[in-house]
């Protein structure tokens, strides 16, 4: 038997949502961290990504006022300090202070890498688009670096990778790996 819920409830019932990273800085270097459920890749030409970011946020307004930002993809071995940059605001907090996450230089944009996250976008503010409570920034890939060792036929290796989801306050780690013979 289903039962009928409220159209804003379509979040709690969806499935978990890669969890990010995404690094930001403001115009005079202050640097911040954002975790993001609300990530995806949209176009392989030109390379896009898409986060989505309350205008509440404090990355908010460091992404629009320098037009850069990068994805960084944790591995389940800091999940706790995911939930922390995701609970705690930039605007008086040093995250990377804070956590002990290590801010390493870009290749291409200003914000930093996470020295400790496995993979990492760079992007330049391609377009952003109002959308209810939040706006869709949408970035062009402009570098990629990753870890060593975490790929298996030239794409990410999930199981060697250890990626987090989330919905809501859960985060799910990586226990099941199925390959499709497709």
């Amino acid at each position: 038997m289903k039962i009928e819920l409220p159209p804003n409830k379509y979040v709690a019932f969806s499935p978990p949502s890669p969890v990010v990273l995404v690094t930001c800085c403001s115009k005079d270097g202050k640097n911040n961290i954002i975790t993001i459920g609300m990530y995806m890749p949209i176009s392989f030409n030109p390379p896009l990504v898409a986060i989505g970011v309350s205008p509440k946020r404090y990355s908010h307004r460091l992404i629009k006022e320098t037009g850069e930002f990068v994805v960084n993809i944790p591995s389940k071995e800091l999940v706790e300090k995911v939930v922390f940059c995701g609970t705690t605001s930039g605007r008086n907090t040093d995250k990377f202070k804070e956590t002990g996450l290590t801010a390493i230089p870009a290749r291409k944009v200003k914000p930093p890498l996470i020295k400790e996250c496995i993979t990492h976008l760079e992007c330049k503010l391609y377009a952003s688009y109002e959308a209810g409570d939040h706006t869709i920034f949408i970035g062009e890939v402009v570098a990629v670096t990753v870890n060593e060792g975490i790929e298996r036929e030239g794409v990410l290796d999930a199981e060697k990778a250890e990626t987090i989801s989330h919905r809501g306050r859960f985060y799910y780690l990586p226990k099941l790996f199925y390959e499709s013979r497709r």
